[in-house]
């Protein structure tokens, strides 16, 4: 196995840390300290724009790192899906590579499949 870039690695980590409970816990705990200190600082534009920036900042380097990790795990997901069609003898190989199709061949392909289903689940009744 290949190894992941330095980027990866920390887009990962970051992505796993941020995600448990105590990363949440931390945060809240941050914004009360900042809300308690407010009448330390009379309520002041300078400690209102210490909350805002430092949220932006945070907020948008992580959406960053947040978007990498899910393309990738989107695009291990999606490798695994087409090898499994790819693997049964039945299986409809035209379904490979989907998320390459343009939005109105994709509802073309899923009305079919819903009418497959339809007809399906009235076979049953």
């Amino acid at each position: 196995m290949p190894i992941n870039s330095p980027f990866t690695r920390f887009a990962k980590k970051t992505s796993t840390y941020t995600g448990r409970p105590v990363t949440f816990i931390i945060a809240v705990f941050v914004i009360v300290i900042w809300a308690i200190t407010g009448p330390l600082f009379n309520f002041s534009d300078t400690w209102q724009l210490v909350i805002n920036t430092s949220t932006t900042i945070i907020t948008f380097l992580m959406v960053f790192l947040i978007q990498n990790t899910q393309n990738r795990d989107t695009e291990a997901l999606q490798i695994k899906l087409d090898e499994l069609i790819r693997a049964v003898e039945t299986a409809n190989n035209s379904l490979l590579d989907l998320e390459e199709l343009d939005d109105q061949e994709l509802d073309r392909i899923r009305e079919t499949y819903q009418v497959l289903a339809r007809e399906q689940r009235d076979a049953q009744s």
